[in-house]
């Protein structure tokens, strides 16, 4: 068996951008996942809608989003791809919010890394949202759970 090849590296170990250009487009999906614990009493706040600085769920989803939208700015290597659809979903839960986004392209490229940011990034919106109630909230679990599309074909998180 060959060892896996780190495709953003030069023979010499420099990093750069993967040409993809030779690669057909085909319709492309990947769904992360995530949560963020809280304290009890912020999810109190949550279900109650007390927040102090208002609807922490949606300004959660519409930061992942708009996140997912600017991947290329923030993550080096990442290309600029037609991002056609983002589904952010928070769900509160006893111990903290589980969150999950899927986003679907048709490119050249898959879109793993703009879910994992629609994640990270509603995670942190909401972390802001509700760090007068819970100053120890915290990020955990940031992962891709599936993918589709591409020449690898599909994946879904056993």
């Amino acid at each position: 068996m060959t060892e896996p090849q780190l495709n953003h590296l030069r023979a010499d170990g420099s990093a750069h951008m993967v040409d993809v250009s030779a690669k057909d487009v085909t319709v492309r999906s990947a769904t992360a996942a995530g949560r963020v614990l809280l304290s009890a009493g912020a999810v109190a706040a949550l279900r109650a809608g007390t927040v102090p600085k208002g609807d922490a769920l949606s300004v959660a989803r519409i930061a992942g989003i708009q996140a997912a939208k600017r991947t290329p700015d923030l993550i080096p290597l990442a290309h600029p791809i037609a991002v056609h659809s983002v589904e952010v979903d928070l769900v509160v839960g006893d111990d903290g919010v589980d969150l999950s986004a899927t986003v679907r392209t048709a490119d050249r490229t898959g879109v793993e890394m703009e879910a994992l940011t629609a994640v990270a990034v509603g995670a942190l919106a909401l972390i802001d949202m509700v760090k007068a109630v819970d100053r120890h909230a915290r990020v955990t679990d940031l992962r891709v759970t599936a993918k589709s599309g591409g020449r690898s074909g599909n994946w879904v998180e056993p």
